[in-house]
């Protein structure tokens, strides 16, 4: 089963987990849209936005099959 770590690219992390788009605009994060956030990691983004990096990896790991 594959799993969504920090070192997981925004695009992959979309590609995993069909609601992660929804879970990333919760916490405030946008970027997932940017033609930037293809070569930008989960633990990048949360450093950018001040997220809790654990909370927000357990949430996108809940909706992977």
């Amino acid at each position: 089963m594959a799993k969504i770590t920090a070192e997981t690219l925004i695009a992959e992390c979309l590609e995993l987990n069909p609601n992660a788009a929804e879970i990333l605009m919760q916490a405030g994060m946008h970027c997932f849209g940017c033609a930037l956030a293809h070569g930008e990691t989960i633990a990048e983004a949360v450093s950018v936005h001040g997220q809790d990096l654990e909370e927000l990896l357990k949430k996108l790991n809940e909706g992977i099959a």
